[in-house]
């Protein structure tokens, strides 16, 4: 595809990606909670972890500051990994592809490693580094896109195909 600075994404055609991939990064984040905590409660419940003097798990998840870090590491990294897999494989989340936007590098034929998409993962701020197409309306890039020297541009609905997946 030609990277032609028209054909780059607009602020609200990625907004409404990242409304779509939110909901789908909530409920992975809720699935994978649920099953470590459904693991860690089995091991505590039946002696294999120790309770620390706690009678319920719920109160030793919540104040306990180590199992609260771990379930957030394993959350962001099932999270982490959604972004980055279907980036890696397809150039496209499932809310980038219903809006027909895709992550193509700049220099034309070469693929985009999994460090750059972590960059760009961390880059994106939670989104906010997307506000910069806002500003820069000229060139239409985002902060994880000057950071990565990546684009994100519009496809043909013959173009946004999943056969990459």
């Amino acid at each position: 595809m030609n990277s032609n600075v028209s054909s780059r994404a607009g602020f609200f055609r990625r907004l409404a990606a990242m409304v779509y991939d939110t909901l789908i990064a909530v409920a992975i984040g809720m699935l994978s909670a649920l099953v470590f905590i459904a693991i860690l409660t089995a091991l505590l419940e039946t002696g294999v972890l120790p309770k620390l003097g706690f009678e319920h798990v719920s109160d030793l998840v919540q104040q306990n500051w180590v199992y609260k870090t771990v379930i957030q590491v394993w959350v962001v990294c099932w999270v982490s990994t959604f972004f980055l897999w279907f980036w890696k494989n397809g150039g496209q989340t499932l809310g980038m592809r219903a809006w027909r936007i895709r992550i193509f590098n700049l220099k034309e034929h070469e693929p985009v490693g999994y460090k750059r998409l972590f960059i760009r993962l961390i880059g994106s701020l939670g989104g906010l580094g997307t506000l910069l197409v806002l500003l820069d309306f000229k060139n239409k890039l985002a902060l994880q896109d000057r950071l990565t020297n990546t684009e994100v541009l519009v496809l043909t609905k013959e173009e946004n195909h999943h056969r990459a997946w």
